[in-house]
């Protein structure tokens, strides 16, 4: 339910459930409708407003790398934060359905696992303790898992699950995960000729979360993710700056 006032609508957390050791679903006491892959500005009190992904219509999956998300992962059920949104576009599935994710990047893609009936899920993190959502996930459609140290599953990246796969059993392909991680898949997809079919969810500083303050804009089109995004066709996003540099708070480029 978009806010018209564009005030943060408050919530209510109703459950907290730790994922791995980094990462945290909040559940909260109201469910938004939105589309598979948007995405909602989530404002801690007193901290800072944040763009999140919904992982479910009334909750949110928090990987604790700041202050914003430090105050959200550690409040108690009864406390409250504000929500606004959702936001951007989402992702268009059609057919048999492969789903890539490294890390907190499968929260945007989890419900097309769970809601879908043909879908591969390829889920990756840095080792066994830091994956999420498998069990779940597992219940509902095809898991291939992928660990940076080979703890559990195929040892190395996420996109090294893809020399299993026949892209043409899909007809889509949907993707998020870090920078690096979603620039190695999309130069496998160029390389067997799948990018027409595939969908980047991009992530990106934001401060206003509607397309005015400019600071989530992508090289060298200029699209913002908050407003053109945060889902983009691959087509577009293997000419962008993705996995080569973003661009910082104050709009300066790091590698």
């Amino acid at each position: 339910m978009p806010m018209s006032d564009g005030l943060p609508f408050p919530v209510t957390i109703t459950r907290v459930v730790q994922e791995s050791p980094n990462v945290t679903t909040i559940y909260f006491d109201h469910a938004f409708s939105s589309k598979h892959g948007q995405f909602v500005m989530v404002w801690a009190p007193g901290i800072d407003e944040i763009p999140m992904a919904l992982s479910y219509p009334d909750a949110i999956t928090v990987q604790r790398v700041g202050d914003a998300t430090t105050a959200l992962v550690t409040k108690k059920p009864g406390e409250g934060i504000g929500i606004r949104g959702p936001f951007g576009n989402g992702f268009v599935i059609r057919g048999k359905t492969l789903a890539i994710a490294g890390g907190v990047g499968a929260a945007p893609l989890l419900r097309i696992g769970l809601e879908y009936p043909d879908v591969t899920f390829l889920l990756g993190a840095r080792t066994a303790e830091e994956l999420i959502f498998y069990d779940t996930l597992s219940s509902a459609c095809d898991v291939r898992v992928a660990t940076d140290d080979g703890s559990t599953g195929y040892h190395g990246y996420v996109a090294g699950l893809l020399n299993e796969i026949n892209m043409d059993e899909y007809e889509t392909i949907v993707v998020c995960g870090p920078d690096p991680m979603m620039r190695s898949v999309l130069k496998v997809l160029e390389g067997r000729n799948a990018l027409d079919k595939s969908q980047f969810s991009m992530h990106r500083y934001m401060k206003c979360g509607v397309g005015l303050c400019g600071s989530c804009c992508v090289d060298p089109d200029g699209v913002c993710v908050c407003k053109d995004g945060p889902v983009f066709a691959g087509q577009m996003v293997i000419k962008s700056e993705l996995g080569k540099y973003h661009r910082n708070a104050a709009g300066l480029k790091e590698i």
